[in-house]
């Protein structure tokens, strides 16, 4: 007799780790996939989208720096781009600081004593082309898909909250 196939509502949580799904809040483990799935998504699509205007060597990081660098057009310091980024590992940063730099997307000055950071104008023109090719490709598909912007607004809310809980969860995990 042919083994029949489950239904939809058999099958649980979407996870990668069951073993963790197995707890209190299985839609943790839910979350923690597809965030994962996300983040990975979201490396590759920057990578590309910024080799697509012309700039094939940089990292996910470089790009995010990048794009921080360029917002609001003002000087950066790098322990302002970690905080915003939410990036501990500030040598990780500055070598991407350095990379942009070597590559004259960005140039570095001074506030006072502190070296800053701002986009010149080819970073300025990389971040406007990037902008141009996700609006074509990324923003035209997710409208398409009829996803309500205020909803993902929510699920970008409801992102940054569990980020904090990460945040401390990993501050008393390495307090053990």
């Amino acid at each position: 007799m042919p083994e029949s196939n489950p239904s939809p509502d058999d099958l649980g949580p979407i996870v990668s780790s069951g073993h963790l799904a197995s707890g209190a809040m299985p839609a943790l483990s839910e979350f923690e996939f597809a965030m994962n799935m996300t983040a990975h998504a979201f490396q590759r699509w920057m990578v590309r989208a910024m080799a697509a205007t012309g700039l094939a060597d940089l990292s996910p990081l470089d790009v995010l720096v990048l794009h921080n660098v360029n917002h609001r057009a003002k000087p950066k310091r790098l322990a302002d781009i970690c905080l915003v980024l939410n990036i501990e590992d500030t040598h990780l940063v500055n070598y991407s600081l350095k990379k942009l730099e070597r590559l004259k997307l960005l140039k570095s000055g001074r506030k006072g004593k502190e070296k800053t950071v701002q986009v010149t104008q080819a970073g300025e023109d990389a971040c406007k082309r990037y902008a141009q090719i996700r609006e074509q490709l990324l923003v035209k598909s997710v409208l398409g898909t009829g996803l309500d912007p205020a909803r993902l607004s929510e699920i970008a809310a409801a992102m940054r909250s569990l980020s904090g809980h990460y945040d401390q969860a990993a501050r008393a995990a390495a307090s053990l």
